[in-house]
Parts: structure tokens; sequence; C-alpha cells
């Protein structure tokens, strides 16, 4: 194995098990910004060994190894222990017992790490931001995608976020009752942001990140069970699952994606699409007015039901995304509402929409905006200004992927070969 080879399963193994080492950790340390250096402390080793030892058999057991021994060793430094022991109360026989506890024995774990990232000394985008490092394994970069703001700017808020945290001394627990509800909002926001970044990777050479899709999806199982009243928790549910039914459907063979309405809908996940019917019932029956979540799972239902993409309701999506407009509006929710105008109007309809969107500070980097604009102004033959918007959006994109599809879609509407 080079060591290109070993740095992309190590970022590939840290994805998956870097929530589950900083979870772990925090419950020990009972400070979230130690427990990530411990675990950022694991990782180095792994960066430093596994190119010329290989890569363990085991890698999240290896990483979890090291990250307790860095652990202990911090609870050994005499100054440090002692500090520890003033400001938290434990000792190094304490830590000892608590690293005895596997993490896999202690699923809720990760539930106690997104509602302390989550807690209410921290502002809402903080709150996103911290838990989407923490959880997600995300760089301070593909946040700032999701976000669309700078990356100094998530990078300060991780950082504050953090300091904050250790300074209020939140306690590392799941909240019970009023609380419980008040601090919901912003774990829903913060699974569907990590749910996403699974679906559509921001960056990097494949169109998903499976595993963070499934990641989010347990998170909302576990979440639908501490709050089975809610109806967001099951309309959040519904919507992961309804969209994760179609991963096997979204890219060919060789990982080039695959547009929603070209897919062989015979590979869809009939038990997911089950799943989320059933979740996006049970958010219906739960409040007369349905939120943004439940909103959502209902378009991607109407997708799901349709067992041809000819029979798209596509009236009935238009009208969904209006009511989605009302309870939560934004430029992208505005832009998909475009793109359902041209499956049921047509293209000259939509364009407008799209023409006015462009004037949006917040989608001046979107790649989608000038991906969309280019599907209608290829449809309506104008075909100079579409390559020149499907160039635009791959400059903007990060995922290699993506960006082969635009560069490709530019030539074919300008009369190129394709390569």
């Amino acid at each position: 194995m080079t060591v290109t080879e070993a740095h992309r399963t190590i970022d590939a193994v840290w994805r998956i098990e870097s929530a589950k080492l900083i979870a772990a950790l925090t419950r020990m340390v009972r400070d979230v910004g130690l427990a990530e250096e411990l675990a950022q402390d694991a990782l180095v080793a792994a960066l430093e060994q596994w190119p010329a030892s290989g890569v363990p058999s085991n890698p999240g057991a290896w990483l979890m190894t090291i990250a307790k021994r860095r652990a202990i060793d911090h609870f050994r430094h005499v100054k440090m222990a002692e500090r520890k022991h003033e400001e938290i109360g434990l000792d190094v026989e304490t830590a000892r017992q608590a690293i005895e506890v596997e993490p896999d024995e202690v699923p809720d774990d990760l539930l106690r790490l997104i509602f302390t990232a989550c807690h209410p000394v921290l502002k809402t985008e903080a709150r996103v931001a911290l838990t989407l490092r923490l959880l997600g394994g995300l760089t301070t970069d593909e946040i700032a995608r999701a976000f669309l703001v700078p990356e100094a700017t998530v990078a300060q808020r991780i950082v504050r976020a953090k300091r904050t945290l250790a300074q209020k001394k939140v306690p590392f627990e799941v909240p019970v009752g009023a609380e419980l509800a008040e601090r919901l909002g912003s774990v829903l926001e913060v699974v569907y942001l990590i749910f996403n970044e699974g679906y559509s990777a921001t960056a990097g050479d494949d169109l998903m990140r499976p595993q963070l899709c499934a990641d989010a999806i347990r998170l909302g199982r576990i979440l639908a069970g501490l709050a089975p009243t809610e109806p967001e928790v099951f309309g959040l549910l519904a919507l992961m699952e309804l969209q994760a039914s179609r991963v096997r459907a979204r890219v060919t063979a060789d990982g080039e994606p695959i547009l929603l309405l070209d897919q062989n809908r015979a590979k869809w996940d009939r038990l997911l699409i089950n799943h989320g019917l059933a979740a996006l019932e049970r958010a219906e029956s739960l409040a007369p007015a349905r939120g943004p979540y439940t909103v959502q799972a209902a378009i991607a239902a109407c997708h799901a039901r349709a067992g041809a993409s000819a029979d798209t309701d596509w009236a009935r999506i238009v009208a969904l995304y209006g009511e989605l407009a009302r309870v939560a509006p934004s430029p992208v929710v505005e832009l998909n509402r475009a793109v359902a105008v041209s499956m049921a109007s047509g293209p000259a309809a939509a364009l407008p929409l799209v023409d006015a969107l462009a004037e949006s500070p917040a989608l001046a980097r979107y790649h989608l905006l000038s991906t969309v604009r280019g599907d209608l102004l290829a449809k309506l033959g104008r075909t100079e200004e579409a390559r020149v918007e499907f160039e635009r959006a791959a400059g903007m994109t990060r995922n290699a992927r993506e960006r082969d599809v635009l560069l490709a879609r530019a030539k074919e509407v300008s009369g190129a070969p394709r390569d």
C-alpha cells in the first residue's frame, strides 16, 4: 500500500470512527475540546504508523486503543490530573473505570454528544458546526460549503463553541422534559445536515458517503425512540429513509451520477421506502400542520410512489414546495420549486424564477443554481448560454464526479464530442 492509499484509507476510517471516539472520550473526560484533542492524537498515530505497518484488521478498535492510552497518559500527568480532579471531581481510577466501557456497549454516547454540542449556551450556527465536526467527522471546509459561508467563519465558530462548553461546564447528558423539546430542533437540523453530506458529498472523488447517511438515519431512529410524540422527528426520519432508498440507483458502476428521472427504480430500496412512508404517516398523525421536514418527506413520497418517472405528480410537488416556502423560506427551497415548476409547466415558466434567484447573495457560489439554469437554457435551445452555465457550475463544485458530469454536459450542448 502506498502512502497515498494509506492516507485515503485513514480518511475513510476517520469518517466512520471519529464520532465514537470523541463520544466515548467525552464521557470520560467531560470536556468536548479535550476529547477531540485525544482523538486527534490517535489519528496522528495512525498517519505515522499505518503507511509502514499496514492498516490493522480492526482500524476502529486500533484507534480506540490508542485514544485510551492517550487518555490514561493525560490523567497520569500529575499537574493535569490534579487540575482535572479539582475541576470535575474525577481521579485516575474513575477515568480507568470509564475507559473500560466499550463505545458499542453504550449506544447513547453519540446521542449525548449531539445534545451536548446543541446546548442552548451556543448559538444555533455554532451548535450545527460543532456537531458536524464531532459527529460527522467533517472538516471545517466541508462544513463551510454546507452552510455557504467562509471556512474561517466556521473555524471560529467551532473554537468558540468548544471554549464555551468547557467554561459553562455543560453536562454530557441527554436532556429531559421541556429542555428536550427546546433542544430538539437544533438536533434535527444537525442530523439532516450530516445526512445531506452523506447523500451529496460536497468534496472528494465520490458522489456519496453512504456511511454518513447510515449514521444520520441511525441517529434519527434513536431520536424517534426518545421523542415518540414529536412529529418533526418522524418527519425527518421519513425524509432521510425515502431519500436513502435511492442510493443504489444514484450512480453508475463507475460512480457517475444518475439524475432522479433517469434512475432505475427497480434498484430503489422498497424496505426503506416502506419505513419512510410509515414514518411520514406517523408524523402527519401527530400534528395538524406539517413542519418543514414532514413537507419535504411528503415531496420525497411523491417520487417514491411513482412507479415510473412519467407518473410523477409534479403539480402536487409544486404545491408542496409552495407549502415548504411558507414554513421554511430559503433561496434553496425556491430553486427546488423552480425545478418542479419546469417539470410541471415547462422550462420557460421556470427560467424567470431561477433568474431572480441569481441575485441572491446566499447562492452566489451555489453550483446547483448554475446547473439548473444551464439545464433550463439547454431545453430552450439557448445552447451557448447553457454551456457557460454548466462550465460555471463545474468551476464551483468541489466534487470530482459532479465536475466531470457538468463539463460533459457543457461539451454536449456545444456540440463537441464527449470524452
